[in-house]
């Protein structure tokens, strides 16, 4: 196997944490009950939680956290990747619920065929470090929002940034605006290699999440990283 495929799972048999690698790039950690040690995914899961959102869409899966996390929770939980072995992962070394919906495919293509709608959608979706091309279109962004309730739904996207000058969050937050008025970015500057969460819909009354599902370790670090995390708007 190349390296630009290999798959990595390491396991901490004396904290149980679970890291999924795959190219170099880490797609999820958690703890070993499969809740996240990554902050975007608590600040994510917040967001989502404060929307009351019942019926969720990701698209893209790593190792499930925010699936089995929301899930936990008794929130309806859709998910779509385009490689099954990312369900497979999930399922076997992150606990994710059988229960959960899951979908082999294009998450741009399963949104053209879906009547159903969705109170939020997310897109955390990586190919070589890299959000697909089909991601990261206004017409794609139009699409998601015609397959949200008109009340009350969110859109969220995990994006990266390399460091403070990098503007890659903006421009697709800038594209998100083909499709939604409001679009805000939670984000602190001064850190590199980032996660960025760009979120758009009903955005105007969410306050910056703290942590409120603790995981089995980190619980304080990942509250203090939440702590420094706050909306802004596009640059």
């Amino acid at each position: 196997m190349s390296a630009r495929h290999l798959t990595v799972i390491e396991q901490d048999n004396a904290s149980g944490g679970v890291s999924f690698w795959q190219a170099g790039d880490n797609h999820s950690v958690a703890d070993g009950r499969g809740v996240s040690l990554a902050d975007y995914i608590h600040a994510m899961y917040g967001m989502i939680r404060q929307a009351g959102a019942r019926r969720v869409l990701l698209i893209g899966c790593g190792g499930g956290t925010l699936a089995t996390m929301l899930h936990r929770a008794r929130v309806r939980v859709t998910m779509v990747d385009i490689d099954a072995a990312s369900f497979e992962i999930a399922r076997t070394y992150f606990h994710l619920p059988a229960a959960i919906e899951c979908h082999v495919g294009d998450g741009a293509a399963f949104l053209r065929d879906t009547p159903a709608r969705y109170d939020a959608i997310v897109l955390d979706a990586y190919s070589a470090g890299t959000i697909p091309a089909q991601f990261r279109r206004a017409s794609f962004f139009r699409l998601a929002k015609s397959r949200m309730r008109p009340r009350g739904a969110i859109f969220l996207a995990n994006l990266m940034a390399a460091d403070d000058h990098d503007r890659a969050p903006d421009r697709i937050a800038r594209l998100m605006q083909a499709a939604w008025r409001d679009v805000r970015l939670h984000d602190a500057d001064g850190y590199v290699n980032r996660n960025v969460v760009a979120v758009a819909g009903a955005v105007r009354d969410l306050k910056p999440p703290r942590l409120t599902m603790r995981p089995q370790r980190q619980a304080r670090s990942i509250a203090r990283s939440l702590a420094e995390l706050t909306f802004r708007l596009p640059r």
